[in-house]
């Protein structure tokens, strides 16, 4: 039997159980997973090296609010145009081969962050930083949605997806060591240095990971494959297009992304300038977050499965808004309270995202499944970019815990755009 057909026997003999959709991928998708895994929690650890060191940074060198939140606007809209490419040439070249060269584009480019001797090339670095950021996320979702059965897709990129919380714990706790112990001029540069651990992940993927076979196979005689013109398509009378789909999943995530990255790029910041938290204090509370984070994609994916992509979604937008607003609004002195919220406020704001990486792969053919994952999980970064920006300069005014609130409307754009999105749950990939 040919690799690409092993899982499917696989799932039925070994598919059930807590972990039967981990068996039911086979050794092949398993690899798969680990590279996914692996590229996606690196991809986190070296995307918060700039948050959990903003401060420092600021201080460094002399910057506000509305500089220092322009880092993550400029990251994440570049992360668009990487994102965008990555997924064409996943299509055109394969996705392995793709996923190598996003991950030795973020490591390199992080690396290069800690020796900046000002703030406009540190700005260029992390622009160039983000082009791997942008495309690794889409092109691993892609090559373990077509290792993993219908039936167990949501709970296998929802676990691909709880690796972002992996990397994030790692950067905390790195965070918290190198500026116990190093002076903060020292300790962010540091911070980025450390961004080379990824390019160990290379070495690996190229000996031990391979795209899935009977994909391949139907990518390759497609003579539509990596073609924008086919994701904008509208529908006409040989049959639907792709224009709708591209739009609408588009919106959706700009609202998701909107939100979580606001929560993402300024919590730290303002639990260590409005609630005074220490170093370590920051930790802490940021443990519980992760925490929180790591369960809910955990849950997410489980739930994609059994009540659907969309109800799933919906669901976490309402519940994210809920507590963001809650949690910036937790008066001071209330410390016990705000750490105990920061584990359902993780747990929202990435139960959310569990349901993307199988939602995207089952909206688009397996010929532009890359294009399409990548063009719109990215362009909802770029526009979601803005809103990390826009609390920055509001931060000034408002005090960044009540510029956070702005984060709440981009989960409800994402109920919004839901509107115009099918159910896809059960669907086979073709």
């Amino acid at each position: 039997m040919t690799p690409g057909l092993r899982p499917a026997r696989t799932e039925q003999d070994a598919g059930t159980g807590a972990f039967g959709w981990l068996r039911a991928l086979g050794p092949d998708g398993r690899r798969a997973f680990a590279g996914a895994f692996g590229g996606y929690a690196l991809d986190s650890y070296d995307y918060f090296t700039l948050p959990l060191s903003m401060v420092a940074l600021a201080a460094y060198f002399g910057l506000d609010s509305g500089q220092t939140g322009l880092f993550t606007t400029v990251t994440l809209v570049v992360s668009a145009i990487g994102g965008a490419a990555a997924g064409v040439l996943a299509d055109r070249v394969g996705r392995v081969r793709a996923l190598m060269i996003t991950v030795v584009t973020y490591a390199v480019f992080t690396v290069a962050c800690g020796f900046a001797p000002d703030y406009e090339t540190l700005l260029v670095f992390r622009a160039l930083q983000g082009l791997g950021f942008g495309g690794e996320w889409a092109v691993g979702a892609v090559l373990v949605a077509e290792y993993a059965s219908a039936r167990h897709r949501g709970r296998t990129l929802g676990a691909v997806q709880s690796s972002w919380a992996v990397g994030w714990a790692l950067a905390a706790l790195v965070y918290t060591l190198v500026f116990s112990f190093a002076g903060d001029d020292l300790a962010w540069r540091v911070m980025f240095w450390t961004g080379a651990l990824p390019a160990l992940l290379v070495v690996w993927l190229r000996r031990r990971v391979h795209d899935a076979p009977r994909a391949t196979a139907e990518r390759e005689q497609s003579a539509r494959r990596g073609s924008f013109a086919a994701i904008f398509r509208p529908g006409g009378a040989d049959g639907p297009g792709l224009l709708r789909t591209t739009v609408f999943a588009g919106l959706l995530s700009t609202g998701v992304q909107g939100g979580y990255y606001t929560l993402a790029t300024w919590v730290p910041t303002y639990l260590k300038t409005e609630r005074g938290l220490s170093v370590v204090g920051t930790g802490g509370y940021l443990a519980f977050l992760i925490s929180g984070a790591f369960l809910g994609y955990l849950t997410g994916g489980h739930l994609t499965d059994r009540l659907g992509r969309r109800r799933t979604i919906w669901l976490f937008a309402l519940l994210s808004a809920v507590c963001t607003l809650a949690y910036a609004h937790i008066p001071h002195g209330a410390d016990t309270l705000l750490l105990v919220l920061g584990f359902p406020l993780g747990f929202c704001m990435s139960a959310i995202f569990s349901g993307f990486g199988s939602y995207l792969s089952e909206l688009y053919p397996t010929a532009v499944r890359g294009t399409g994952q990548g063009f719109t999980y990215n362009t909802g970064r770029a526009m979601g970019a803005v809103f990390p920006t826009l609390v920055g300069f509001l931060a000034d005014g408002w005090g960044v815990g009540g510029a956070l609130v702005f984060g709440a409307l981009g989960y409800g754009l994402a109920a919004l755009a839901l509107l115009g999105l099918p159910e896809t749950r059960g669907k086979e990939l073709t």
